[in-house]
């Protein structure tokens, strides 16, 4: 993509973010982007894989959520504050898309307790088939945690079809993959593991990855790496609420702990047989 129609793009992106809580048309958008509003419809979906309004749709999420958990306004004000007219519709489409309730989400400072599977996906004939690959990070991510999941669009909301969590970046699978069009997404964070993601709270930084469309037919086995990379402005929001790093973060220790005893105890049974 040449560079003077990635700047046109970054140049509507930060329109959205100057006017979340407007009535902004793709004719403003257009504007923001000097190009015409075919054509910056057209660019915009190349470049960013979505449409405008589902990029703005998404952003306006992602404000919602990060004023969730950084202030004590009500959810009927920053649903007001992110162009939404009726709070029911707000709440709606927030848990439709974060995976909880807006008040859930602030009661839980962020994080879910666990992802589940979109339950539309565990019933009816076993599924057969699976994707499998190797999730790469930047060496500031080595020893981060990955999620994986598949959706069926490029922005991550909702309940994912299948799902993953790796301690840090390496091989995967995800098995009894259902019939679908679908996008392997995955972000790692790395710093401290409560930081705010949406804000970017001190040395943290982000890293997503997008792979698809993956077309999962009958038994198919389908491979597909992914290559993080720290997120930019044209990326799409991640929107489905991930799990607590902290929490993470501390089974991981718990498990590199009892590793680590488990060693120690073998060497020392050795010893003793070889006594």
């Amino acid at each position: 993509m040449d560079d003077p129609i990635e700047k046109a793009v970054r140049r509507a992106i930060a329109a959205m973010h100057e006017k979340l809580g407007e009535q902004l048309t793709v004719d403003d958008m257009a504007r923001a982007a000097m190009l015409s509003k075919f054509h910056f419809t057209r660019v915009f979906q190349q470049v960013t894989g979505v449409t405008p309004g589902r990029f703005l749709s998404a952003l306006r999420l992602q404000r919602a959520k990060r004023l969730l958990v950084s202030t004590s306004l009500k959810v009927a004000d920053i649903s007001m504050r992110v162009g939404y007219n009726s709070v029911g519709t707000f709440s709606s489409r927030f848990t439709r898309s974060v995976g909880m309730p807006p008040t859930t989400y602030r009661r839980l400072a962020g994080f879910a307790a666990q992802i589940g599977t979109d339950p539309d996906y565990r019933l009816g004939h076993p599924h057969n088939a699976r994707v499998h690959g190797r999730a790469q990070a930047p060496e500031s991510h080595a020893d981060s945690p990955v999620f994986l999941g598949l959706f069926p669009d490029r922005i991550p909301e909702g309940q994912p079809v299948r799902c993953t969590i790796l301690p840090r970046p390496g091989p995967y699978q995800l098995d009894c993959v259902p019939p679908g069009n679908w996008f392997v997404l995955a972000q790692s964070v790395n710093g401290e593991p409560d930081a705010d993601v949406d804000a970017g709270d001190g040395d943290q930084t982000v890293c997503v990855a997008t792979c698809g469309p993956l077309h999962m037919r009958g038994d198919a086995v389908v491979h597909a790496d992914v290559d993080l990379q720290p997120v930019r402005a044209m990326d799409p929001p991640v929107l489905l609420a991930l799990l607590d790093q902290r929490k993470l973060a501390l089974a991981r220790m718990a498990e590199e702990r009892v590793g680590a005893v488990s060693s120690i105890g073998a060497a020392a049974a050795s010893g003793r047989s070889a006594a």
